[in-house]
This record gives structure tokens, C-alpha cells and sequence, in this order.
């Protein structure tokens, strides 16, 4: 599995997803919000989103 995020994609994900778990539990009480902000902090953390695939999407640098 290659990098295909680059870093700032990957802190607005993780931001994102933290924001979600945060309103999911303590905002909505709605659990599966909460399950769905984990998705951006798993793809930030591995530095893979495997939707950018199909689409030949890479926001990393490319590595010499």
C-alpha cells in the first residue's frame, strides 16, 4: 500500500474526523456519527484513502 495523501490532506482529515467523533457522542448522542468521523482519522493515520484509487488521485509527493 503507497502514500497517496499528502500531509495536508491528511490533518484536514484527521481534523474532520475528530470533529465528527466530538459531535457524535457529546453533540448528537448518535453513535454512528461518531463510527463515520472514524473513517478520515484511519485514512489520516495509514496516509491511504482507497476512494482516491479509481480515481488516480494522489496529494502526496512523489518520493525520488
Amino acid at each position: 500500500m503507497n502514500c497517496n495523501m499528502g500531509v495536508t490532506d491528511r490533518i484536514i482529515r484527521c481534523v474532520i474526523g475528530i470533529a465528527l467523533i466530538i459531535l457524535g457522542i457529546f453533540v448528537f448522542k448518535l453513535w454512528w456519527v461518531a463510527l463515520i468521523g472514524l473513517i478520515p482519522v484511519i485514512t489520516s493515520i495509514i496516509g491511504y484513502c482507497p476512494v482516491y484509487v479509481p480515481f488516480k488521485i494522489k496529494t502526496c509527493k512523489n518520493r525520488k
